[in-house]
C-alpha cells in the first residue's frame, strides 16, 4: 500500500523555459502577481501596485523559469487593468476636466523633451559605455512627435514593444525608458 501525501504539486502558472534557456525566477512572479491580486481586490491597500509599478517591474533570469514572453504578455493585461481603474478612481475624485488637463500638460512635458533637435533629445553616457543606439531612439520620437501633434496613429503596444541596438556614445538608458514610460501612461490616460 502506497502513502499518499497530502502536499501535491502545484501546475506553475506560466508555461516553464526548457533546456539552457533561461525564463524569470517563479518565487518572484508569483510573489509578484500574488502581490498585485491582493492590491486589485482591495486586500491589501499597503501593496502600493500601480500600472507604472507593473510596467517598471523586473525578474531574475533562471534556468527552469516561466517564459519570458507568457509573463510579458499577462503583465501588460494586468497594467491595462490597474491603469483603466487607476483612471476611472482619478475620475471620480477629480472629474474629467482635471484628467485631461493632468494628461495634456503631461504630453506637453513629453513633447518638449521630444522636440529637441535630433542626436541631443536625451543624455549621452560616455564614449566607452554603451547607450540606446541615437539614429533609432530618435526615428521613434519622431514618431511620436506625430502622435503627439498630428494624431499619427501609435499604439500602446508599439511603445511598449520597442527595442534599440546598443551604440558607444549612445543615449542613456534609463532617460529613454521614462520618457516611454510617461508615453505609455499619457496614451493610457485618453483611452
Amino acid at each position: 500500500m502506497s502513502e499518499t501525501t497530502t502536499e501535491t504539486a502545484s501546475e506553475p502558472a506560466f508555461p516553464l523555459v526548457r533546456g539552457r534557456r533561461r525564463g524569470y525566477h517563479r518565487g518572484a512572479v508569483d510573489a509578484f502577481l500574488e502581490n498585485a491580486r491582493r492590491s486589485f481586490e482591495g486586500e491589501d491597500d499597503e501593496a502600493g501596485v500601480t500600472a507604472a509599478a507593473i510596467r517598471s517591474v523586473s525578474f531574475p533570469l533562471v534556468k527552469s523559469g516561466y517564459e519570458v514572453r507568457a509573463v510579458d504578455a499577462a503583465l501588460v493585461r494586468i497594467e491595462d487593468a490597474f491603469a483603466a481603474r487607476e483612471r476611472r478612481e482619478a475620475l471620480e475624485a477629480h472629474g474629467a476636466q482635471a484628467w485631461v488637463e493632468r494628461a495634456r500638460d503631461d504630453a506637453q512635458v513629453i513633447l518638449e523633451r521630444l522636440s529637441r533637435a535630433r542626436g541631443h533629445r536625451f543624455a549621452r553616457v560616455g564614449w566607452l559605455r554603451f547607450g540606446y543606439r541615437v539614429d533609432e531612439v530618435d526615428i521613434v520620437t519622431d514618431k511620436l512627435i506625430g502622435y503627439f501633434e498630428r494624431g499619427v496613429s501609435v499604439s500602446v503596444e508599439q511603445v511598449r514593444g520597442v527595442a534599440f541596438r546598443m551604440q558607444r556614445g549612445g543615449y542613456r538608458e534609463e532617460q529613454v525608458d521614462a520618457v516611454l514610460d510617461a508615453v505609455v501612461d499619457v496614451m493610457l490616460a485618453v483611452r
